[in-house]
């Protein structure tokens, strides 16, 4: 279909693997939903998809009820999200989301990551039109189940484009049709595993395999951070 999954996925996702830094990573989702919208997901569409996706990285459901109560809780961190923007080694584009209780100490921190690969920050919106940002949605694909029909359904939603890969059906939007297209999902009992919002790059570079191994280092010192939520390239 052309757009292909998200690029580094495998790679990326067994460094996420260490429950150490990713449940903390999807705790900070949901007390981040709670405190815009409240502890309560029927009512509360930002805090469905927290909650979703972190039953999909297996997060168990004590701790998910935990992370409710505490940002509900008079003591719970005060986070802002806020976005990065940078060039790294050989030019790569780099799109850094945070969640944080203390801007500055996560903008010095990003900005080292970026300073010590040889990169540097730039102006917020400076890299805004090198990205698509998308809806992304994840389900299953069940027995009986017509994408033809499926996407009738979903188009007026605002649904781009489907994808099937293995047992897998991934549906694309643009990003204002996110709320339109979970609710039509929703309409039509598809049990989505994982939602979210990325960013694909409109002009995907490619790097040599050196190249590549000097981007990973300074990506895996981003990731790692316990500010960024989620981090974007251009790499192709």
């Amino acid at each position: 279909m052309g757009r292909a999954f998200e690029y580094r996925r495998a790679a990326k996702e067994k460094r996420w693997d260490k429950m150490s830094k990713v449940f903390p990573k999807l705790a900070k989702a949901i007390t981040v939903a709670v405190k815009e919208g409240g502890a309560d997901p029927e009512m509360n569409a930002k805090l469905r998809t927290a909650i979703q996706n972190a039953k999909a990285e297996n997060m168990p459901k004590d701790n998910i009820e935990n992370a409710i109560k505490r940002a509900e809780g008079k003591d719970a961190a005060e986070y802002t999200e806020i976005n990065y923007e940078g060039k790294g080694p050989h030019g790569v584009l780099v799109f850094v989301e945070c969640a944080t209780d203390n801007a500055n100490r996560t903008v010095a921190n990003v900005k080292s990551y970026f300073s010590k690969a040889g990169g540097s920050l730039v102006p917020t919106g400076s890299l805004e039109f090198m990205f698509d940002r998308t809806a992304v949605f994840e389900f299953v694909k069940t027995e009986g189940m017509d994408l033809e029909e499926l996407q009738l359904e979903l188009i007026d939603a605002g649904m781009e484009e489907i994808e099937e890969k293995d047992d897998k059906v991934f549906v694309y939007g643009d990003y204002t049709n996110f709320g339109n297209i979970s609710t039509a999902l929703e309409n039509l009992n598809i049990e989505v595993e994982k939602s979210s919002l990325k960013r694909y790059p409109t002009t995907p570079v490619e790097f040599t395999e050196e190249q590549m191994e000097e981007i990973e280092k300074m990506l895996d010192k981003i990731e790692d951070d316990d500010d960024v939520q989620a981090v974007f390239t251009n790499i192709a």
